[in-house]
């Protein structure tokens, strides 16, 4: 899952947040870092840095996905 770096914390650790959902994550395993990247979050940890194109494109299309699941429940 893509997610913005706002905040970055002592001991590897930042604050990461998508559609209005912060939470604290690992950065230990990704390097230069800074407030405003995107990085793909998996099971709270940083994996690697994102460019923010392929984020946004990719944040698209799981928003369009979950759309369509929604439609198709109703």
């Amino acid at each position: 899952m893509p997610v913005q770096v706002t905040e970055l914390l002592p001991g590897q650790r930042a604050r990461v947040s998508v559609d209005g959902v912060s939470r604290e994550v690992s950065v230990a395993l990704v390097e230069d870092l800074a407030v405003g990247d995107f990085v793909i979050l998996h099971v709270g940890y940083a994996i690697g840095k994102l460019d923010e194109d392929e984020a946004r494109r990719t944040l698209a299309l799981i928003a369009e996905a979950v759309d369509k699941l929604a439609e198709g429940a109703a």
